[in-house]
């Protein structure tokens, strides 16, 4: 996406409040204690027992046969691509999804596959006679053959909104007579789970793959799981290999990953909710503000002011009055006050709430937001 800011790049150092992403969080104590500790063998091999056992914990998870830890999730995106869609293969995929605007075109230089774009509605969804006008007739030699359909969830342009088992289901019932294959890009899978109150089994039941970062919400340090069918994964694992992603004794990163899909007060799915609750927060104070605005584009369908009722997961999303030139200077200002966000497409503003964010970074960033844009005004 190419966002960002300045002020933001250039700040470090204890003490700051750094709502650019939940990618910036830190291992718990016990996901260090683990890495320190833990079980190691050549996972190119397949060998580490460390690795074998978070990839049979993640399959075991999302209801699928087999999993495979890889190094990210654009990792896990790619070699799901190269598993799926044989060269000159076309993907359906959100205009606004991370796979065209968030992977270096990976999909065409590495993967030889196209891409056809459907635009969301408002809660990220492809409606789904769009998605089935998107599909190319496989008997017209002058077409490519539509040959994966990916769905981001949840779907960060939209506030990260989830995207339903419902919707999953009306999706593979009308792709069912084609037979093509659905691939759920699930960085923030943990937290549509959260929001709806649902399992990740049913998240992606009607999807025959799936990938999610550890490395955000979840605040393992590195890694993304990729699961499906063992002969998916087969496929999924010869294509880490040519990405050069065979990690070796990679259970010291793994084992950070056992600990945070473990079902135990050590785990880090549950307290998921406490980001989406301090998000809602954070925009309600927000929106309050003088020149906050809604985000507009897709995250937000009508109105003038941001909406916290749309806030829905761990993504706050605003524009400020006055133009890219004023949001640059308000990311400055707030970033001398020691808070960090975001630079985001369309003109908006990011804020993502993440484990080491509770309550009284919340009032602090809501006081230093007043602040900002006062001197900016």
């Amino acid at each position: 996406m190419g966002y960002g800011s300045d002020a933001a790049s250039r700040s470090g150092g204890a003490g700051l409040i750094d709502l650019r992403s939940d990618t910036v969080t830190h291992p718990t104590p016990e996901m260090r204690r683990a890495m320190a500790a833990a079980e190691v063998g050549d996972d190119v091999f397949e060998d580490d027992p460390t690795v074998i056992a978070l990839e049979e914990r993640a399959a075991a998870l999302l209801g699928k046969e087999a999993g495979l830890f890889v190094a990210s999730g654009t990792m896990g995106n790619l070699v799901s691509v190269m598993a799926h869609v044989p060269r000159g293969g076309e993907i359906i995929t959100p205009a606004e999804g991370h796979i065209p605007n968030d992977e270096a075109a990976n999909y065409a230089v590495v993967a030889g596959a196209g891409l056809r774009i459907v635009h969301e509605n408002a809660y990220g969804e492809m409606p789904i006679p769009e998605v089935l006008a998107a599909i190319q007739d496989p008997s017209d030699p002058h077409s490519a053959i539509t040959s994966l359909v990916i769905v981001e969830n949840c779907h960060a342009h939209t506030f990260s909104r989830p995207i339903t088992p419902e919707y999953m289901r009306e999706l593979r019932t009308a792709l069912a007579p084609q037979r093509i294959p659905i691939h759920v890009d699930g960085a923030r899978l943990f937290n549509a789970v959260v929001a709806l109150g649902v399992s990740a089994r049913d998240l992606v039941a009607d999807a025959d793959s799936a990938t999610f970062c550890l490395s955000k919400g979840l605040a393992a340090p590195i890694g993304s799981v990729v699961v499906g069918s063992k002969d998916f994964i087969w496929k999924a694992r010869r294509a880490r290999k040519l990405l050069g992603g065979g990690m070796r004794q990679v259970g010291v990163l793994a084992a950070a990953g056992l600990v945070a899909l473990a079902d135990g007060p050590e785990g880090t799915i549950r307290r998921l909710a406490d980001d989406h609750t301090n998000a809602r927060r954070l925009a309600t104070e927000i929106s309050t503000l003088a020149d906050v605005l809604s985000p507009g584009h897709i995250a937000q369908p009508e109105g003038d002011r941001l909406d916290p009722s749309r806030v829905t997961t761990n993504f706050v999303l605003f524009k400020v009055a006055g133009g890219p030139e004023r949001r640059a200077r308000f990311l400055d200002a707030l970033a001398q006050r020691g808070v960090l966000m975001v630079a985001y497409p369309h003109g908006q503003i990011r804020a993502v709430t993440h484990y080491g964010i509770g309550d009284a970074e919340i009032s602090a960033t809501a006081a230093a937001t007043a602040a900002a844009l006062a001197e900016t005004a």
